[in-house]
Parts: structure tokens; sequence; C-alpha cells
């Protein structure tokens, strides 16, 4: 049964809606699967039923019963761990052979599942995501043996220990007490306990953990450590098992306030391990056991995957938050005695007031932003991932195995293709080469270049606006629920989310970590020349679908862009370079500003894949206009949104390391005279009246106007001032479309309850 309530007359006229395409009900699965890009995949569609049956079962029940208000691992929470086992999560990682069912990469289906598990209770999507995250090394850098042996291990299907599969933990840079602060220090040592003549060297760990997930039942961990012996160099990853002999201490509990669903603890190994579980192997060149891979680039190749599913479990939490809020404001302040059901003020509530409409169209539109960004990143790793095979396949055939600067000058070549092959990609019908662009296409080489110049940008965006915007939108959405946000029994559970997303924004690196790693990737030439032609995209989208916004986001991107290349070779007023690894004021900035621009590009992008594809799916053949309609308004408020944080960061950064004139030196000397202005007004009639309103005149007795100094001037900064100029034109009707999300917010049919409990 639905709320039919809020339909009552309506001023659509006035907002420019025609009332057959007003938004009738909250997007469903029919529109998710075809903006996120799944419709066709079946087997998506099974994960995304499987994780929500969870979800809005035995994980609504376990937070409802209050299982949050503890720090230990309960024999009730640790039925998470069968709930996932009997859905298929716990083997969505896997390859086929190994009890999977998805074929290639996984990372959009991890991210699915992240997602619906995360729009009930975050923890719990933490907790189904952790072995995934302990096997990654072994995956992405194990050997043959190391990859068979786990993955057999973890599977439900084929586990040996009396049918349960192994679980994993990942403990990575803990220095204590430093920990999150400097992900190229690590905590654990590692030294040569025993290497007996003809048989495999046995190593000592010793690695204190903090903060580790699964590590109240983990069987196995995989851990960074770095070389505390002559004969063994650097740093590595080990694995190790419970049974190893020392000391396998999981420690206590983190006494945290958030993600109560999943374990987290301090766990202490001091342990004797064979050198085979090194990660990735190992060689040994005169006495010395040199690893195959190092930690830190095991750590690159991890999280470049699975940054992209935290970011989404914050998207979740906003996405979800609608629905219960909708509902507040309908049903508080119905009015009293003289209030009857089918009046405005009794049907309403509060949605009869701007503010709060206004507010939760901001919520809303950053949530969906945030889900076209994350989704985007996910399909991309998977797009990236078998070429970066590829990749090493063509070194290895090429005899460049193991040989850093050969494989950098043969990548280098191929960005040069890749920037041709842009060209091409871009270039109109009648200009294009199509037999060269075929060529082109079909060079791993040159697809890596190219992705890896995207994935390398779109994968820590989305986790740094996601979990970092997306935790103070967070808030917003708890504040519209006014105190009832913040208790226990809060429909939607909005209160622990809230909460919740502060710990997502430091997952796996914070924020720091994103931006750093941000403002070396998108100085790549090769990204910057497809940015370019993102803004070419924007323009012609912007010509055909006016009402996304999308001509605005272009003007946006040309600033951004402008700003970005003129700092790069910019000096402050003390002469210092601007865009330096440590004028973190400036790079950070900038990451940032690039993060707007890209959400609001992939939900436009998303948007116009439902109106492109949504008429030819049966089930939103009646709503199909209301959804595109209300998609659309939300993109253009999303644009304007985007563009005005690019404006103020780009105009802090162009002017603000600047010194201010001040009344001395040449500065004084260009100013005008009180004396000269009266002989110059005969000549130029109403100079004086220009001067004294720019504040730049000297009087006679040598006082300056009460300020600083004189105006500050623009010179250099003519095109500038025309970009600025032209984005701030550009967000015209901007503030019409917000209104009219607002007003499809007092329209749309909500269920009469939450399908999970409160």
């Amino acid at each position: 049964m639905e709320n039919t309530a809020a339909n009552l007359t309506t001023k659509s006229e006035i907002q420019g809606k025609d009332a057959s395409s007003a938004l009738k009900t909250l997007p469903g699965d029919d529109v998710r699967q075809i903006m996120w890009r799944f419709a066709d995949r079946y087997d998506l569609q099974m994960v995304v039923q499987s994780a929500r049956s969870v979800a809005r079962g035995v994980v609504a029940r376990l937070v409802a019963n209050g299982a949050r208000n503890t720090h230990e691992w309960t024999p009730e929470k640790a039925k998470l761990l069968t709930a996932f086992d009997e859905a298929g999560i716990s083997s969505l990682f896997l390859d086929p052979d190994y009890g999977g069912f998805i074929t290639g990469p996984k990372n959009l289906a991890l991210s699915l599942a992240a997602f619906e598990l995360a729009w009930v209770d975050a923890g719990a999507a933490t907790c189904s995501l952790a072995t995934s995250l302990a096997l990654g090394p072994i995956i992405e850098k194990g050997t043959p043996e190391q990859r068979d042996t786990y993955m057999k291990r973890c599977s439900p299907s084929l586990a040996s220990n009396g049918g349960k599969p192994w679980r994993g933990a990942f403990a990575l840079t803990e220095p204590l007490p430093y920990i999150g602060v400097d992900t190229g220090v690590v905590g654990g040592r590692v030294r040569i306990a025993q290497w007996k003549e003809g048989q495999e060297p046995i190593l000592q760990v010793d690695k204190r953990g903090r903060f580790i997930t699964n590590m109240a039942f983990a069987n196995f961990v995989t851990a960074a450590v770095t070389s505390d012996d002559p004969r063994l160099k650097g740093s590595c990853m080990v694995i190790l098992e419970q049974g190893d002999p020392g000391v396998f201490d999981r420690g206590s509990p983190t006494l945290k306030m958030v993600h109560q669903l999943s374990s987290t603890r301090d766990p202490i190994f001091s342990l004797k391990v064979p050198a085979s579980r090194i990660v990735g192997g190992y060689t040994i060149k005169d006495g010395v056991i040199i690893p195959n891979y190092n930690h830190g680039e095991i750590i690159e190749a991890v999280f470049l995957r699975t940054r992209v599913a935290p970011a989404l479990m914050t998207a979740a939490k906003l996405l979800s938050a609608v629905e219960p809020i909708i509902r507040y404001q309908r049903q508080r302040f119905h009015g009293g005695d003289a209030s009857s059901p089918g009046t405005p003020r009794y049907e309403l509530g509060l949605q009869q007031k701007e503010d709060a409409l206004l507010r939760l169209v901001d919520v809303w539109t950053t949530g969906e932003a945030s889900a076209s960004l994350g989704f985007a990143a996910a399909r991309l790793v998977d797009e990236y991932e078998p070429l970066e095979d590829q990749k090493e396949e063509i070194f290895a055939q090429q005899g460049l195995a193991g040989q850093a600067r050969a494989q950098m000058k043969a990548l280098s070549a191929a960005e040069k293709l890749a920037m041709e092959y842009l060209d091409l990609k871009y270039a109109s019908e009648n200009e294009g080469n199509q037999t060269r662009l075929d060529e082109l296409e079909a060079d791993p080489l040159v697809r890596y270049a190219r992705l890896s110049s995207l994935v390398n940008v779109l994968v820590p965006a989305c986790k740094l606006w996601n979990t970092g915007n997306g935790t103070n939108m967070m808030r917003e959405a708890v504040s519209l629920m006014g105190g009832y946000g913040i208790t226990e029994d809060c429909p939607g559970f909005l209160g622990h989310k809230w909460m919740d997303a502060q710990l997502e924004a430091t997952y796996e690196g914070p924020e720091a970590v994103q931006r750093r790693h941000l403002s070396v990737s998108m100085t790549n030439e090769l990204f910057l020349k497809e940015f370019s032609y993102w803004i070419r995209e924007m323009r012609r989208i912007g010509a055909e679908h006016p009402g996304t916004g999308a001509c605005a986001l272009a003007s946006a991107a040309e600033l951004w862009l402008f700003s970005f290349r003129k700092l790069l070779q910019a000096k402050d007023a003390d002469g210092k370079a601007l865009y330096h690894g440590k004028r973190q004021g400036v790079s950070f900035a900038l990451a940032d500003a690039l993060c707007w621009i890209s959400a609001a590009r992939f939900l436009i992008l998303d948007v116009l894949e439902l109106k492109n594809k949504g008429p030819q799916c049966p089930t939103l053949a009646d709503g199909i206009a209301g959804f595109v309609s209300f998609f659309t308004d939300l993109c253009h408020v999303q644009v304007a949104r985007s563009a005005g944080e690019v404006g103020r960061i780009c105009a802090e950064l162009l002017f603000g390391y600047q010194h201010h004139p001040a009344w001395d030196g040449k500065t004084l000397e260009s100013c005008y005279h009180a004396e000269g202005l009266d002989e110059m007004e005969s000549i130029m009639p109403g100079i004086g009246v220009m001067a004294q309103i720019k504040g730049e005149v000297v009087e006679k007795n040598g006082l300056s106007p009460a300020k600083a100094g004189p105006c500050a001037q623009f010179s250099g900064m003519e095109q500038y001032l025309r970009l600025r100029t032209r984005l701030d034109g550009c967000l015209t009707g901007s503030r019409l479309a917000k209104d009219r999300a607002a007003w499809a917010l007092t329209q749309v049919m909500i269920p009469e309850a939450l399908d999970y409990p409160s």
C-alpha cells in the first residue's frame, strides 16, 4: 500500500513542469540497473537481490535489537558470516574454479553488494569485504600456489575445515602510535630465524596491528613488514596463519563507536613462518632473500581496486535517507483540530516549507552524484584489470620483466599513441580515420595507458569526494529529522549512518592520502588531454540537453583546466613555486575541485543513459518521463554546486598567494594624486569621480584612503576573468531547477513503511 496523500493540487504550471512528467515513485531496480549499467547482467542483478535480502533481514534485525551496543564479536553478530555464505556474498571475489559465480573482474559486483549492505549498516558491509581485502595481495601479486591455496580455503563450497571457510584480515602500515599518518612506514619487522643448507628459510615475523577488521575470527592475515635482517632485502607482505608457531594474539577489541557489526581489534603477532609465505615469492641473490614485490607495490595494486566499495557505502547512506526524511516531513506538524486529511497542511506537514525541501534536494543530489561517480569507477577498474594482466604478459614476452626503466620507456611510447587514439575517438565523423582508430583500439598497451590515466584519477577521486563530502551531507540528512535523527529508533538508522561515515572517510588511506594520489596523477598529460575532451563533450550535451546544466559544467571544467595549468608554472609573492609536493594548500585544493567536476559529469552521463534506454524498459513505460525530468533537475543542482566550488577554489589559489598592494613604493607612485586630478579633469571629464570610486587617490596632505592599499590589479588574468564571468552566467536557471526538484518531492509516493525494521 502506498501513501498517495501528497498528490494534491499543485503549482506545476508555475514551476514550469507538466504534471504528467512528475516524479511518481522513488527509483527502483529498473531505474538503477540502467543508470549503473547492469541491466543486461543477470548475475549482477542476483548479487543485488541476495545482498539486499541479507541487509534488510539479518542485518536490520541485528541493528534493531541493539547488536551495535557492544564492542565484542558476539554469537549474534557471527550469524552475519553464515548469512553471507548462504547468500553467495562470501564467494563474490572468488573465481568460478573456487566456487565463485562471476568470471573476470568483480569490482562492480563487490561494489553493488557493499552498497546494498551499507543501505542498512556499513559495519556489515565492511565485514563482508574484509576477507576480500585480505585476499587482495594474494590475488593480485601472489604466486599461483598461494592463490590456489587460499582461494580454496576461503571458498564456502570447497572449505575442508569442517565445511567452514577461512576468513582473512589485512594488517597494513599500522605503526603505533602513527596509524593512518604515513603509508610508507611499516610497523612490522621480519628477520631470518633459521636457514639450513638446502632447506627453505624460516622467517620470524613480529607485527602489532591497530584497527584490524575481522580479527575476532580471522584464520589468516596478510601483513606488511620490513626487513630487520641484512640477509633479507626491503619490505614485503607475508601470510600469517592461526596455527603458526608463536604468538597469534587477536588483541583487545577496538573501542570504536561505529561499524559495530564488524570485528575490529588490535592484534599482536610473533610467529615463525616459511619464506614461501612471502606474497609473490622471492629470489635469492648472493645469500640475500629478495622479495619479488615490496609492500608498496602490493598496496598500490590492491588499493586501486578496493577503494571504490567504501566510497559507495557512503553513497548508499545518503540515498537510503531520502525515504525516511520524506516520511518524517509529511507526518510532522499535521496541524491542530482545524487541519483534516486531504488538506495541504495535514498531508505535507513540513514539506509546506521550502527550506525542508531544498535541503533534502541537496542530500538526494549528493547521493546520486556519489553513486554515479563510484559505480563509474568500479566499471572502469573492471575494464582496466585484464589490460594490466595483458601488459605484464607483453613485457614478459619482450624480456622486460623486472626492468622498470625499460617498461617506463615502453609505456611512454604507448601514451603517445593513446594521445592519437583520443584525437581520433573524439573526432567528428568526417574528421576521423576509422582504420587507424581500430588499429589503436586493438593495441592492449594503448588501451592500458589510457585507462591507467583514468583509473589513477577516478578511484581516489570517488573515495575522497564520496566519503568526505558525503559525510558532511549525511550530517545534513540527520538534521532534517530533528532530534529524532540521533535516537536509536530513528527510521533508517540515520544517526548510526552519520557516525559510520566518519570512519569510511579514513578507510584505505585518509583523505590526505587520496588528495596526495590525485595531486600526482592529475598532472598526467594523457589524462589532461582526455579532460579537455570532457569539456567538448559537456558542451555538446549542453546544446542537446540544456536542462542538465552540462554547459555550465563545461565552463567550470574549462576554468579548472586554465587555473591548473597556470598554477603549475606560477610562483607566489615570494618567488616560490605554487604547485609543489609540499605546497598542499594548492595541489590538494585543486584535487578537491576536480572531484566536484567528476561527480557532476558522471551523474549527467547516467541520466542520459536513463533517458535513452529507459523508454525501452516495459516496467518504466508509465514513469520514465517523471524520472528523467527529476534527475535532469538534480543534474543541474549538482552542476551549480560543483561550479561554485570550482570557482571559489580557483579564485582563492590564483589571487590568494599574491601580496595585497600597499601605500608605498612603486604602488604609491602609480596612484592618482589629488593635486593632479584637477588638471586631468579638464582633459578627461569624470576621471576624478572614477578615481575616487576606486579609492586610489592620495590627498594633498599625503593621506591615503582608509584601506590596506590600492585595489588589486588583474594584469595577465584577463582570460581567467572572461572564463569566470562566463561560468557565473552559465548558472542561469539552476535555482529554478532546484525549485522544480523540491516541488517534485511533494508529489512522490512512498511506501507505507520502510521494508526493514527500526
